[in-house]
């Protein structure tokens, strides 16, 4: 009544393997550009079913990173909500100049509509819903979705954890479920995902003044990330405070602000070669736009973060694209 679909690139050779992978999430997830991050031996698996008008996807992958850009945005038929609940490993997750990390017992939500990136460093277990925008309830509207989406949520209190069981338990229980059973709970886990997005808009009007003061400082390193002489000085003069407010602000940061800068104009740099659109362009050129004072900058900085060169990367994916069939590649 409810069937499973699952693939796995077990029994596909290793050179196959993220190609196929990527076809499978394409069909079943969404249009999404897939890369096995350095990792030589890729292996995942991916089980899909529906219940109602939601599609949920259980996936095992072992260290990758995808990419929703603007152009396969604009390729796609709908729009939808993303919900993923961490099973285990860690992931991150990019979008609207946000950026959350996931851990066991995490779940968040992000918008297929928008640009986003999620990178997974290890080996990781997730489940995955997707919710057709066109089915949220009417006092969630689109517009207000900017704000809500990449917070992590909690599976372990209040109505977080009461959409977090709800979403494990529509997964396990739904091969015994009537279609009407599936099309109530699709209704009440929507349901939920709307009152934990609203819980996460009535906090947000008590965010304490260090939480406030990140987000002025994201948002301030976000519109100035092209500025070669964007620093910790230039943003403390900028926001009127001090330093050690800056650093505070940044406490979980393993590399403060300064770090937090580097490994955006990094993320903007790889972003930037993966436009086709941009396959033209000098290195030079990118260089500056992403605010390196020189190109070798952006070498040293693009090497350690992705362990390669940026012509290198640009030469990888240039011949990756060469290769795939016009709807053959994917991600989750």
């Amino acid at each position: 009544m409810h069937p499973f679909t699952e693939i796995s690139t077990q029994a596909v050779s290793v050179k196959d393997r993220l190609s196929v992978w990527g076809e499978a999430i394409w069909r079943n997830v969404g249009g999404l550009r897939s890369e096995a991050f350095g990792e030589d031996n890729f292996n995942g698996r991916i089980v899909t079913t529906s219940a109602g008008y939601l599609r949920l996807c259980r996936l095992e992958a072992t260290s990758h990173r995808v990419v929703r850009t603007p152009e396969l945005i604009r390729a796609a038929d709908e729009g939808y909500l993303k919900v993923v609940a961490q099973l285990h490993g860690r992931a991150c997750f990019q979008q609207a100049g946000r950026e959350v990390w996931l851990s066991p017992g995490d779940w968040s939500v992000y918008d297929t509509t928008r640009a986003y990136t999620v990178t997974n460093p290890v080996s990781v277990e997730q489940l995955v819903i997707m919710i057709p925008k066109r089915c949220l309830p009417e006092a969630l509207p689109d517009g207000s979705l900017e704000s809500l989406v990449m917070h992590r949520l909690s599976g372990q209190q209040g109505v977080g954890r009461l959409a977090w069981d709800t979403m494990l338990s529509l997964y396990q229980e739904l091969p015994k479920l009537s279609e009407k059973a599936a099309d109530g709970m699709a209704n009440v886990l929507t349901e939920l995902v709307h009152l934990s997005l609203l819980d996460v808009q009535g906090r947000s009007s008590a965010l304490s003044q260090r939480e406030v003061l990140r987000d002025r400082i994201v948002g301030h390193v976000a519109r100035h990330l092209r500025d070669p002489s964007l620093s910790v000085d230039a943003i403390a003069g900028a926001l009127n405070c001090s330093r050690r407010h800056l650093y505070n602000a940044f406490a979980q940061e393993p590399d403060g602000v300064a770090g937090y800068i580097v490994k955006q104009r990094a993320a903007h740099a790889r972003m930037t070669l993966d436009d086709p659109r941009n396959a033209s362009r000098s290195l030079t050129d990118v260089a500056y736009d992403c605010g390196f004072s020189r190109p070798s900058q952006l070498t040293q900085v693009f090497r350690a973060h992705f362990g390669m060169p940026p012509g290198e990367y640009r030469a990888r994916q240039q011949l990756a694209a060469s290769k795939c069939a016009p709807e053959g590649c994917g991600g989750p």
